[in-house]
């Protein structure tokens, strides 16, 4: 790179994987079991929103005792930096957005998981009791992994 590109190189993007999902709570409580993350708390923030009348309260739901999002949930590397004020994770983060039609098609993107070492069969039925499902295994010359679908039908592969 030339000294007038790296003038001008932005600096590095936070960003978010945001997922659709019909119920976004149930794929929360999927995720943060699966990837060992936290669901973000939010409460905080939903109700300094309600208490100052800046969200309806048709806008929220009851989640694990603690008023939320309705349409949104999203989880969090627990030893990742998080905005006390609004319980916001400020590292790596699944998003999930309520959408009302269900999955359909194949996706675009998907996540690897990569339990390591031997791992890989227990990870697969662990996630199984999760409530994922097997979808196929497949072995080549590059590796091998099994392709999962999350509770939602979002395909996912563990390495």
């Amino acid at each position: 790179m030339n000294e007038s590109a790296e003038a001008f190189a932005p600096a590095p993007v936070h960003w978010k994987v945001v997922i659709d999902a019909v119920d976004p709570h149930a794929q929360a409580d999927f995720w943060a079991a699966a990837l060992g993350y936290a669901v973000e708390d939010n409460s905080a923030l939903v109700r300094r929103l309600l208490d100052g009348g800046a969200l309806p309260a048709e806008a929220t739901v009851d989640f694990h005792g603690r008023p939320a999002f309705r349409d949104l949930s999203a989880v969090r590397h627990p030893d990742d930096p998080y905005d006390a004020y609004s319980g916001t994770g400020l590292g790596r983060r699944l998003l999930f957005q309520r959408v009302p039609e269900p999955k359909s098609g194949k996706n675009r993107l998907h996540l690897d998981l990569h339990p390591g070492g031997d791992r890989r069969e227990a990870e697969v039925e662990r996630l199984g009791a999760l409530g994922a499902s097997v979808l196929r295994e497949v072995r080549e010359p590059a590796g091998q992994w099994v392709v999962m679908a999350d509770p939602e039908g979002n395909e996912f592969c563990v390495h």
